[in-house]
């Protein structure tokens, strides 16, 4: 497989239409990704019985991850100069770190105006089966929600976002032009629409929001994945330790309030002895058939 991608890799910068072209060979994200589409494919073969164990592939290094944090300023911007679908659009995804294609096959069946403070939202398609998750709506959400059903007729069920392509609802390819624009209108560092559900997550970490709460809002499949985004604080460390040596005091104190001051229990001279050497010795506790045979 690793000769495979070196081989695919060379391919493409030998690749060149002419000789004044510039010569760029596929990036190690592309490769990294066909490799995981093979992993998919023979793990699904040794499930299935087709061959018997599954051979171990490896990811080339070098991979760039995602990283890009949209700021709250860059975010005003960008809205600004955005077409009104696009606008729309980037609001969902800013606001409950939805998936873009999670977003896009929205429905209006899928909405609950009742739910909550503003609402929910179901996402019933995903990658897994965490992801089909529901999710509560912001005030701005729902405004932008909330118009969009009117201007549509209040429609019962249907797509949200509607267009003429084979799915019948828009897709990446609906929105890449829109976005290019509004990045170079609004004068903003580049970024991809995905970027505003890792900002979306950042955020929620940032804010103080545990790794458990964090994957059910993302519809992560794994808390390590949501493990990234939540950073305790040393405050919240020395928050935690309060509680729970507070904890501990109270069940104290509540014993003393309850029992009041415990007696020590009388011991004979041989069970005194005995547990004199327990304490010098640190040793387990004497059982009381040893106890009865030495006395």
């Amino acid at each position: 497989m690793a000769g495979f991608a070196v081989y695919e890799q060379t391919r493409m910068q030998n690749r060149g239409r002419g000789e004044d072209e510039e010569k760029c060979g596929l990036a190690v994200s592309s490769i990294n990704s066909s490799i995981r589409v093979l992993r998919r494919i023979l793990n699904l073969a040794t499930e299935w019985g087709v061959i018997e164990s599954t051979p171990k592939l490896a990811l080339l290094p070098g991979e760039n991850h995602r990283e890009r944090v949209v700021s709250p300023e860059e975010e005003s911007r960008y809205l600004a100069a955005a077409s009104p679908l696009l606008a729309e659009v980037a609001t969902i995804l800013a606001d409950t770190g939805t998936r873009p294609d999670e977003c896009y096959r929205l429905c209006w069946e899928d909405l609950t105006w009742a739910n909550g403070r503003n609402g929910s939202l179901s996402v019933r398609h995903g990658k897994t089966a965490a992801a089909r998750r529901v999710l509560p709506m912001t005030a701005r959400v729902r405004a932008v929600l909330e118009m969009r059903w009117e201007r549509a007729g209040r429609p019962a069920e249907g797509w949200m976002w509607p267009a003429p392509t084979l799915s019948g609802h828009i897709d990446h390819s609906s929105l890449k032009k829109q976005h290019i624009r509004a990045v170079k209108l609004s004068k903003v560092r580049t970024f991809v629409l995905y970027d505003f559900r890792h900002t979306f997550l950042t955020r929620l970490g940032e804010s103080g929001c545990d790794a458990w709460t964090l994957a059910r809002i993302a519809g992560h499949s794994s808390v390590a994945i949501s493990s990234r985004y939540v950073h305790p604080s040393e405050d919240a460390v020395l928050s935690a330790m309060s509680r729970l040596g507070g904890h501990k005091i109270g069940h104290s104190l509540k014993r003393k309030e309850i029992g009041g001051q415990s007696k020590q229990p009388q011991l004979t001279d041989g069970q005194e002895e005995l547990w004199r050497a327990r304490r010098d010795s640190n040793s387990r506790p004497i059982a009381p058939e040893a106890i009865a045979l030495s006395s």
